[in-house]
């Protein structure tokens, strides 16, 4: 999402260009270029997908929905499997329309979730609960705290439901440094991701997350956090950009890797 102006194939040829090993895939181009192709593109590539999003939005109540969403989830498994990751990030869904209830909608998701794993387990992919900042609860995401997110990961075995820590969501909550702890005690944290605050947002606040060293996150900081936690996996980058989307996508994938550089090592 970083570069969403590329197509796969480019995306794919910047990156090996740039030595970057893996890419966190969204499902809508993958399901546009055909999944079959993408994972045998990545593959003949030599990178690794390092997770798929999105599943979730589990915070329905009416039953078509619902079986609908759970229906979307296995389908995301499946296709998570296909592409050869482990990882399927999951951005949880709001409040339903007229609802107040934060406690019932998050325990709604914890009842998709007791359906859910166990099929993601017997295709070898984690569910990876991701909290959103809080701004985005009403509309997208209930969760919003990295505690709100392990509550819930720990009804289920590590292996099958974990956590992402994303710097964008996370930079702001002064218990996020017990919480990392907490989730790299139990193994549970499943994804990594970086992207910088910088205000003022833009309307719809969507697309304003920054490039990395260009806002109020430590990036650094961070990374030593699910570092000391015995966090080894991938570190993405995950930048929604209105600015970013404009530019030619090969120069902002260089741009990203100078920053993760500067900022991040």
């Amino acid at each position: 999402m970083t570069a969403r102006q590329l197509a796969l194939p480019d995306l794919v040829n910047v990156l090996s260009s740039l030595s970057v090993p893996g890419v966190g895939l969204w499902r809508e181009p993958v399901r546009d270029f055909g999944l079959a192709a993408a994972a045998r593109l990545v593959r003949d590539a030599g990178l690794t997908v390092t997770s798929l999003c999105r599943g979730g939005f589990l915070t329905t109540t009416e039953p078509a929905a619902r079986a609908a969403a759970l229906d979307d989830n296995r389908a995301a498994l499946d296709e998570a499997a296909v592409l050869g990751t482990d990882t399927l990030v999951l951005v949880s869904g709001g409040l339903p329309p007229g609802s107040k209830d934060l406690a019932g909608a998050r325990e709604r998701i914890a009842d998709a979730l007791a359906e859910l794993a166990p099929y993601a387990a017997e295709r070898g992919v984690r569910l990876a609960i991701e909290p959103l900042h809080p701004m985005f609860a009403s509309d997208r995401c209930v969760v919003s705290t990295l505690a709100q997110a392990l509550d819930l990961a720990e009804r289920f075995p590590a292996t099958q439901v974990g956590v992402v820590v994303d710097t964008y969501h996370l930079w702001w909550d002064d218990t996020v440094a017990a919480q990392i702890r907490r989730a790299g005690e139990g193994g549970r944290i499943h994804c990594f991701q970086l992207a910088d605050w910088i205000t003022p947002l833009p309307a719809g606040v969507l697309t304003g997350r920054g490039q990395l060293g260009d806002g109020s996150v430590d990036m650094r900081w961070f990374r030593d956090q699910v570092a000391a936690a015995g966090y080894t996996g991938p570190v993405e980058v995950e930048i929604f950009n209105d600015g970013l989307w404009a530019r030619d996508g090969a120069e902002v994938l260089a741009e990203t890797v100078a920053r993760y550089r500067a900022h991040v090592l």
